[in-house]
């Protein structure tokens, strides 16, 4: 009896291993065919990621307008250096804050307004890029969203921006 079990165990076992060959052979027909009805999905899905993208990058510049950046600093560190050297010692307080500080405060600011303007130009691409793209094509409402807010910030960026330049919004001390 027991050889008997074991012979009805490897029938069972040869019987299951065939069906699988079969249902792999139907498998293989199956996943050539997937490819080519999704072939349209994948490039559609890619123009949402770059969407996506430059939503993130246009709230991100916005978030640099405001808080500044590297290159704003050296830039303005530069600018400090260059009004140290051309002042001369007997030049007035006026003079000699202006050209130290003034000078690499606009240029700070000027920085800041560059970031705000990339934010504002990037996030406007993003939301008009549906009007140009495929008819019918809805962009997703978190691209719009954040889009939206780097175009925010983008504005109050370059609205600050325009003030520190300015001198209106935190401006130099006087000499006197």
């Amino acid at each position: 009896m027991a050889t008997n079990a074991v012979d009805e165990t490897e029938a069972t076992e040869a019987t299951t291993d065939e069906k699988a060959v079969d249902t792999t052979k139907s498998d293989e027909v199956t996943r050539t065919e997937v490819p080519a009805e999704t072939a349209g999905t994948k490039e559609e899905g890619a123009s949402g990621v770059g969407q996506g993208a430059g939503a993130v990058v246009s709230a991100a510049l916005g978030v640099v307008s405001l808080t500044g950046s590297w290159l704003g600093t050296v830039a303005a560190a530069r600018q400090n250096l260059i009004g140290q050297l051309e002042t001369a010692q007997n030049a007035g307080v006026a003079k000699q804050i202006q050209a130290v500080y003034g000078d690499a405060w606009q240029t700070t600011a000027l920085w800041g307004g560059l970031f705000a303007v990339t934010a504002l130009i990037v996030g406007v691409v993003v939301l008009a890029r549906p009007a140009f793209g495929t008819p019918g094509r809805i962009q997703a409402p978190w691209i719009k969203s954040v889009a939206w807010a780097g175009v925010a910030l983008g504005v109050i960026g370059l609205f600050l921006a325009v003030l520190k330049y300015t001198g209106i919004l935190l401006s130099l001390p006087s000499a006197g």
